[in-house]
C-alpha cells in the first residue's frame, strides 16, 4: 500500500472512532465524562492533519498524526485504569459558562445535567469498557501512521 492509503486509514479510523462516540452519545444516550472527551480531542487533531496530510503528505504531519493517535490511546489506558480501580480519575468536573445565569436557572441546569463519573463502565464489550476499546484501537492507528512514515 502506498503512503496516502495508510494515511487514509489512520485518518478514516479516527473518523470512525468519533462517529461511534457520538452515536454512543447521541443515538445511545450514553453522556460522556470528562475522560471520554479528553478521548475525543485528539482524534479530532488526527483527522485534521490526516485531511492536510492527504493533500500534502510530509513527515511532520504524519508524525503529529501518530502523536495524536497515541495520545488519545494514552487517555484511553488511563480511563480504562480508572474504571477499573487500577489509579483514582479526576476529582474535577467540567461545567459550561454559568455567567450571567439567574441562580434558579443554574440550579435547574445543574438538576437536570447528565452524570457521568470516570469510574463508571457504561458499556462494555468482551470484557473491555469503550475506553478499552479507544485505547486499543488508536494504538492499532498508530501503527497505520507509522507505515506511512516508513512509506514516505
Amino acid at each position: 500500500m502506498t503512503q496516502r492509503h495508510w494515511i487514509a486509514i489512520a485518518t478514516f479510523g479516527s473518523a470512525a472512532l468519533m462517529l461511534g462516540a457520538l452515536g454512543f452519545q447521541f443515538l445511545g444516550g450514553f453522556h460522556p465524562c470528562k475522560l471520554c472527551y479528553w478521548q475525543r480531542y485528539p482524534h479530532v487533531v488526527a483527522i485534521v492533519i490526516g485531511a492536510i496530510a492527504l493533500w500534502m503528505p510530509n513527515r511532520l504531519l504524519i508524525l503529529l498524526g501518530a502523536l495524536s493517535a497515541a495520545v488519545t490511546g494514552g487517555f484511553g489506558v488511563y480511563h480504562a485504569g480508572v474504571e477499573w480501580k487500577w489509579w483514582e480519575g479526576p476529582t474535577t468536573c467540567t461545567s459550561g459558562d454559568i455567567s450571567g445565569m439567574s441562580t434558579d436557572a443554574l440550579f435547574d441546569q445543574i438538576m437536570n445535567a447528565p452524570l457521568t463519573r470516570c469510574d463508571d463502565i457504561v458499556w462494555q464489550l468482551a470484557g473491555l469498557s469503550m475506553a478499552g476499546w479507544n485505547a486499543i484501537l488508536s494504538f492499532v492507528l498508530v501503527g497505520c501512521w507509522l507505515m506511512a512514515l516508513r512509506r514516505a
